[in-house]
């Protein structure tokens, strides 16, 4: 039987007390070091619409999403007119110098269609980029912001694939309300304040400084009317002539000399930009308990992981747990161990790497991995499967990947439904500000050696043109054939421990959305067993570690975004630890 929706209303509301609800709280020390926390914890509440609904992580650019939806756009058109104001409000996490995956069903088709806009490496790009004289990888701070970590963007290409087929309303009316936020400002929130002020690196350089700090060098406070009308100036030349105003011409030109001008210059060039296309694969999918989950696949790593956690913990009765038990903690736990152990050494851009995801994800397979899981004992570090006996030729990835990015979910009246992730990789990306907007730091997403200490290559290794490993996991879940539920987070590798909790949530301990999105965070990346700090979950530090457990309490900050599908209309919810907002009718 299920946990009691009132045992979870008691654990919810416990979380919600434990964390200051502080709208405009500086980040102590350690946010310093894990940004993504500076906006504190909001207690929400679920919201309902009846045809159609928008979510995202500002109000703003959920306002745009759920315009275009009134109007008569599809979802295409409301997540493209969304990323453009996100780009704009949310710059620390997303934009047009970044890229994104897009999982799409179509209510027409009854099919599921992901694309696919991840970053691409440059042509010149070679496999020892971060490594130092000595052959060791540099400390990821020097490695991240300059012109090496930039990869070729690939959003816009990515937006204008899906929407020449999916769209409804015209290409450049999209772009409207960004452009006007950007010719008439926009105040400054809170979140943004708190990252600009905590942010050592972005005022070192020139163009991002001029544009997000004052002239004495502080950051602007919150409510401060920022303008951008360079960033109107590349939307109206997009709007107007396509996806090619970018990868092509004066914005492709000022690109290129951004990161070529860089003290540390990287190699990107005017005819990588010319060569990016976005494309379409096949969605990656699983069952769980009846429902089916799909996501994007490889080069993402988010949903393989999440339907192997899911996989190896079917054979357990986690709904049976309450949520913020030391059993629900355990074996959640356990089987983020056992599906990181496979993502590092298995998962990279299946252009250049053979990736196993059905071996990975084959039910037998899945059943042996679980099989692996003790009731009592933690297994504290856990070694890959080998589900094609091909293990011994791989290396073990070393990649960074810290938490920044955004997620959006949308539902249109036509019962099209859309989860899109999207990201310039770490916090401001790679500081390099250019047209208004900020270029990715996606190259860090590579691992940083080549090779593993026993000298085997490692899959996620750095190639020309290849795109970088991602842990981003937007998903959509059936239920009889019909999206029930869409579902994603930023949080760089943790993405796949927050996505995976929101779900058991739902499916296993029937909570709603937003409950189920505020449940304190948890797990491990096959490392420590991470508990969200300032949450009850802390509590339950002396009985994990006497199971074996390494704990490790920490700011797990996500921006999990969703909504659940149901016969009485949409129900949205939006994470507590951010500013979004959920908004339909």
């Amino acid at each position: 039987m299920r946990a009691s929706s009132h045992a979870a209303a008691i654990l919810l509301a416990a979380a919600m007390s434990a964390v200051p609800a502080a709208w405009g709280r500086m980040p102590h020390a350690a946010e310093d070091l894990n940004p993504e926390a500076a906006s504190g914890t909001q207690a929400r509440q679920l919201v309902r619409a009846s045809h159609f609904m928008m979510v995202s992580a500002n109000p703003l650019a959920t306002q745009a999403g759920d315009d275009m939806l009134r109007r008569g756009g599809s979802v295409v058109d409301a997540a493209i007119a969304t990323q453009l104001v996100l780009n704009l409000v949310e710059p620390q996490s997303s934009g047009i110098g970044g890229g994104a995956f897009m999982v799409l069903y179509s209510a027409r088709t009854g099919r599921i269609q992901t694309y696919d806009s991840r970053e691409t490496a440059p042509a010149a790009a070679r496999q020892d980029r971060f490594l130092d004289a000595q052959g060791k990888p540099l400390p990821f701070a020097q490695a991240v912001n300059n012109g090496m970590s930039v990869g070729v963007p690939g959003l816009l290409r990515g937006l204008e694939l899906a929407h020449k087929e999916n769209g409804v309303l015209p290409w450049a009316d999209l772009f409207q309300p960004a452009i006007r936020l950007a010719e008439q400002g926009f105040a400054v929130s809170p979140r943004l304040h708190a990252l600009l002020a905590g942010n050592k690196a972005l005022p070192a350089q020139p163009a991002a400084a001029a544009y997000f700090y004052a002239p004495g060098g502080e950051a602007w406070p919150v409510g401060h009317v920022l303008k951008n009308p360079e960033f109107a100036r590349t939307l109206r030349a997009v709007a107007e002539q396509g996806a090619e105003a970018f990868y092509q011409g004066g914005i492709a030109r000022d690109i290129v000399a951004a990161v070529h001008g860089h003290a540390v210059p990287g190699d990107l060039s005017l005819a990588d930009l010319a060569a990016y296309r976005a494309k379409k694969r096949p969605p990656v999918c699983g069952a769980y308990r009846g429902y089916q989950l799909c996501g994007m696949g490889p080069p993402s790593s988010g949903p393989i992981a999440v339907l192997q956690m899911l996989g190896e913990l079917e054979q357990f009765p986690i709904g049976q747990y309450a949520p913020g038990s030391v059993e629900a903690v355990h074996y959640f736990s356990e089987a983020g161990r056992l599906a990181f152990a496979d993502r590092d050494f298995y998962v990279a851009d299946p252009s250049y790497v053979p990736v196993p995801v059905s071996a990975l994800l084959a039910p037998a397979y899945l059943r042996a991995r679980g099989a692996l899981i003790r009731p009592d004992r933690s297994m504290k570090v856990a070694l890959p499967g080998d589900p094609e006996g091909k293990l011994l030729s791989l290396g073990k990835d070393n990649a960074l990947e810290l938490p920044s990015t955004s997620h959006l979910v949308a539902v249109d009246a036509e019962g099209n439904a859309l989860s899109m992730t999207t990201t310039i990789e770490s916090e401001f990306g790679s500081k390099i500000f250019v047209r208004g907007f900020l270029l990715n730091n996606e190259m860090t997403d590579f691992s940083s050696s080549y090779r593993d200490p026993e000298g085997r290559l490692v899959a996620n290794r750095i190639e020309p043109g290849k795109r970088p490993r991602s842990a981003m996991a937007p998903m959509i879940v059936l239920r009889d054939g019909k999206p029930y539920m869409l579902v994603g987070s930023p949080g760089g590798s943790a993405i796949i421990n927050y996505v995976a909790k929101t779900l058991v949530g739902v499916l296993d301990w029937g909570l709603d959305i937003q409950a189920a999105i505020a449940l304190p965070n948890m797990g491990s990346r096959n490392k420590e067993t991470e508990l969200e700090k300032g949450t009850p979950l802390e509590a339950l530090a002396p009985a994990l570690e006497r199971m074996g457990h390494p704990v490790r309490i920490t700011e797990f900050p996500s921006g999990i975004h969703g909504i659940v599908i149901g016969a009485d209309g949409l129900q949205g919810g939006v994470d507590p630890r951010r500013e979004g907002l959920a908004q339909g009718g």
